[in-house]
């Protein structure tokens, strides 16, 4: 929950693998897609009064970071198509530029390795995710060559995956499940093609009944897949499900932000010290007791609280300007309630990271 990025030995955070099935006819199909969090060793700084900033470490390593992760890749799955969704301008642009380096040079001297970037949100904005087919164009090629699973029912194989595409965003998430959706719904189109449940120039979007179950299957996937990561459902979830946006889909998303924001700052880092306990990852010792760290200025600065005073000292400043014309010691306690305001505001941003919930156990603090 938070972690981010790759481990020197090129493991990835929030790394999937999603096999979409499907038995009809007498056949068996399936088709194999992997996600990961962006494999640089990175972190992203966030506390609860600055937007998320990233910090790389030891760009000289990153490169071999990326080679240990995608040799592992490539031995398990075969050719790797590596599609990178993050932005190609702004604060992810410093993680891309990175990644593109790398990739650049492994791909260069690795047949089995084809690296695509692709800006979704620059491309598709938040509402016109139709622009995707041209990324499913671009990787065309690559993915007739990389197959699927076909069999008989009776065991015998017609044909074999012999590749997946690794998809990543930031935390591989909304934008990566959108595109996922995409890739497993092409896919899924030439299974059934092959199986003569449809014809060649049909699409799955000619029958609704089907479209909908395949629709709902990888919006609950995504679902699902960020509820273990985030706490909340997928961003652009709408998309996926009905295939369009929708203002309750954008109401939704603005909420799942909030609470996401909300559980990174201030329940994760509890979590986090859980998860590194249970999996092993700190070794506790004899007589060991676990207090989370308290200052005294995160202590009282507990966020409800700071709310509470921001709220009620704009609320009085407020009151006294409008009651300043009868009153006019009211200019001076609008004057004091201002200052206040002012001065809990500048405590809030100058110990803006002392109000989170951050893992202690693991050298993340």
């Amino acid at each position: 929950m938070w972690r981010r990025g790759a481990n020197v030995n090129g493991d990835v955070a929030n790394f999937v693998e999603t096999e979409q099935i499907i038995q009809a006819n007498g056949y068996v199909a399936s088709y194999v897609q992997v996600r990961g969090s962006i494999p640089v060793l990175w972190e992203q700084v966030v506390d609860l009064t600055y937007k998320p900033k990233i910090k790389l470490f030891d760009l000289d390593e990153t490169p071999k970071v990326v080679e240990r992760h995608f040799q592992d890749l490539t031995e398990r799955y075969g050719s790797i198509v590596a599609v990178d969704l993050v932005n190609q301008h702004g604060g992810e642009a410093v993680l891309g530029g990175a990644f593109a380096n790398a990739m650049q040079k492994i791909s260069s001297v690795n047949d089995n390795i084809y690296y695509v970037p692709f800006d979704f949100h620059r491309i598709c904005g938040q509402v016109k995710f139709e622009r995707l087919s041209s990324l499913y164009d671009d990787l065309r090629d690559k993915l007739v060559k990389q197959g699927y699973l076909l069999m008989m029912e009776n065991g015998e194989v017609l044909e074999t995956q012999k590749g997946v595409v690794r998809t990543n965003c930031i935390d591989c998430l909304d934008r990566t499940n959108v595109t996922q959706s995409l890739l497993g719904r092409k896919s899924l189109e030439v299974q059934l093609q092959k199986m003569k449940i449809i014809e060649p120039v049909d699409s799955i979007s000619r029958f609704p009944d089907l479209d909908a179950k395949f629709k709902a299957l990888w919006a609950d996937h995504g679902d699902n897949v960020s509820i273990q990561y985030s706490g909340t459902s997928a961003l652009k979830g709408d998309f996926v499900r009905f295939g369009r946006r929708t203002i309750y889909g954008l109401l939704k998303d603005g909420y799942s932000a909030l609470a996401r924001y909300y559980y990174n700052n201030l329940q994760d880092g509890k979590r986090q010290d859980a998860l590194d306990l249970a999996a092993g990852h700190y070794r506790a010792t004899r007589g060991f007791s676990f207090r989370e760290e308290r200052t005294p200025v995160k202590f009282l600065t507990y966020l409800p609280l700071v709310s509470a005073v921001l709220f009620a000292s704009i609320l009085l400043t407020t009151r006294s300007l409008r009651n300043a014309r009868q009153d006019g010691y009211q200019v001076l306690y609008a004057i004091l309630w201002a200052s206040f305001t002012v001065a809990v505001t500048t405590l809030v941003r100058s110990n803006g990271r002392r109000f989170t919930s951050r893992p202690y156990l693991c050298g993340l603090n």
